[in-house]
């Protein structure tokens, strides 16, 4: 069994990001970028598969600047067979990026797909979703645990109301959430060991896919600060002002 796994490159989670001057997007120069917390739960699991015997092959995949290679080199030290970066200095939104996997996927025939659901930038949970309907593939988002079957694949889901088991057929596109894994420490020689496996640099061009963008930021700022509160002598003084200034009630 092939796994395609994705990873992207974000703004490491404990950097707290701040509006460019001109609010045309978030300050990334000279901040610290790491991959994506979701991916990497999605990684340790395609590696835990396979050192269960139950896959065969590992592929990591980046879309983005050349930067992205740092990610790659990441998830191959994790334990990935081997990576691919697809180039481009577009601005990605999700249908982009599932196009571009779309491509990918029917270039390498994996029998599962892992992503992250959701990146820790935009937030926008849509990618491994736009992707199962692109493939017309079924899909298992918010994955909390993986079965993994002959021809099928169990994905318990986190959802409102609990938890959600629902049995897949293979090949499929499995979204990983925060309870799937706890994410393994890289070692350095591990590290050493990922700088010889190889990484492969496509274009979109490559994949028969033409960038293009259907949204425009029109501007990014710092959400407004709060207010202090305020202390009420009683519950009649607190009906009062809730009825009165604020209009609540």
């Amino acid at each position: 069994m092939k796994i395609l796994v994705t990873v992207k490159r974000v703004v490491d989670y404990n950097v707290k990001v701040h509006p460019k001057a001109d609010g045309s997007g978030v300050e990334t120069a000279n901040i610290k970028m790491s991959m994506n917390p979701f991916d990497e739960i999605a990684v340790e699991e395609a590696v835990r598969l396979q050192e269960s015997g139950k896959a065969t092959e590992i592929v990591a995949v980046s879309i983005g600047v050349s930067q992205c290679q740092e990610v790659l080199r990441t998830a191959l030290a994790m334990g990935a067979d081997r990576a691919v970066l697809v180039e481009t200095d577009a601005i990605l939104e999700p249908l982009m990026v599932a196009k571009l996997l779309e491509a990918l996927v029917e270039r390498e025939q994996p029998d599962l797909v892992i992503l992250g659901k959701q990146a820790i930038d935009d937030d926008c949970n849509q990618t491994g979703q736009m992707l199962a309907a692109l493939l017309g593939w079924g899909q298992g988002t918010f994955a909390s645990k993986l079965t993994l079957g002959e021809q099928e694949i169990e994905v318990t889901r986190e959802i409102d109301g609990g938890l959600e088991t629902v049995a897949l057929k293979l090949p499929t596109v499995v979204t990983a959430d925060l309870r799937l894994n706890e994410p393994r420490y890289v070692k350095l020689p591990n590290i050493m060991k990922a700088k010889k496996k190889p990484l492969e640099t496509l274009s979109p061009g490559d994949l028969g896919v033409v960038p293009m963008t259907q949204l425009t930021t029109l501007k990014v700022a710092e959400p407004p600060k709060r207010e202090a509160g305020i202390k009420v002598a009683d519950a009649a003084e607190l009906v009062a002002k809730l009825r009165n200034d604020v209009k609540a009630i």
